[in-house]
């Protein structure tokens, strides 16, 4: 190939790139923008929350205002991990909840995919199990908890137990509704190269039922969170729950607000962190 020849393609290329690049900017600056605006919404939506919040206080004197949970949480926080035989900081209490909550949330979420995707996939499967799960997951999670605390003799464990039965619904539920869903046409490809069942779960199954997994997921770890609170408050020596009711029953309201706030902050967290899982594994259905 001559100059004469390769110029017109140089040129071309470097019109390409010319185009390509301010569609990119704009891209990012619009997504900046995005994420500016939902920060801006987020901040206005607390200043207003704040405010209520703040003539609530003035109107009930027993309630602590946002100030007096600010100096609260900043003392609580200056020494979270103290550990005395009478008391421990609050970084340890949100520490041994949130192991009780992983490993019942771990388990749930295990046994759920798997389950779920075993309901999905063989339809006598569903017909079995579907019915027993709609019969138990109405049930309360506080319900099970004076059964397990009498056959294990600690709150801890009965806590644990507790919201691995209560996380289990949401992810076997949708686990079991995504693995249902598959359109047809994969299946019948699937027919024709004569997919085995590990080729099948692996390049047609678990794709399909990845974004209502990982929704069934987020519920529950959300429901998780909540139940382990409540748990702890009925029958615990440690733990965020326990916090809470000890600091009631001193009459400390100031401590209360500020473990809930704590607790909504890592509730958030735990959300958003599933969420940004979510949009690491199916950008479209969360972008759409």
């Amino acid at each position: 190939m001559t100059a004469l020849e390769a110029t017109p393609l140089v040129a071309e290329h470097v019109a390409d790139a010319v185009t390509t690049a301010p569609s990119k900017l704009g891209a990012v600056g619009g997504r900046l923008l995005n994420v500016a605006t939902s920060l801006g919404w987020a901040a206005l939506g607390l200043a207003v929350f704040v405010a209520l919040w703040q003539l609530a206080a003035l109107g009930a004197t027993s309630v602590p205002t946002p100030l007096d949970t600010a100096r609260t949480l900043g003392e609580l926080l200056s020494d979270p991990f103290y550990n005395t035989t009478n008391d421990k900081g609050i970084g340890l209490h949100l520490y041994i909840s949130l192991r009780r909550v992983f490993i019942g949330f771990g388990a749930a979420a295990g046994v759920g995919i798997l389950l779920g995707l075993l309901m999905g996939a063989v339809q006598p499967v569903w017909q079995a199990v579907n019915p027993l799960v709609q019969l138990l997951r109405p049930v309360s999670p506080l319900a099970w908890f004076p059964i397990w605390l009498y056959i294990l003799k600690d709150g801890g464990e009965a806590a644990i137990i507790v919201i691995f039965i209560t996380a289990l619904w949401p992810t076997l539920i949708n686990t079991a509704a995504g693995a249902a869903a598959i359109p047809r046409d994969q299946t019948n490809v699937a027919k024709v190269f004569k997919f085995g069942p590990l080729a099948y779960l692996w390049h047609v199954l678990i794709p399909n039922a990845l974004p209502s997994i990982i929704t069934g997921l987020r519920l529950s770890m959300g429901i998780a969170w909540m139940v382990i609170v409540a748990a702890e408050m009925l029958s615990s020596n440690e733990g965020i729950g326990y916090f809470v009711w000890n600091s009631y029953n001193a009459l400390d309201l100031n401590r209360v607000v500020a473990a809930i706030v704590l607790i909504g902050v890592v509730g958030l967290a735990l959300a958003s962190l599933l969420l940004w899982l979510k949009m690491l594994a199916t950008p479209e259905e969360v972008h759409a």
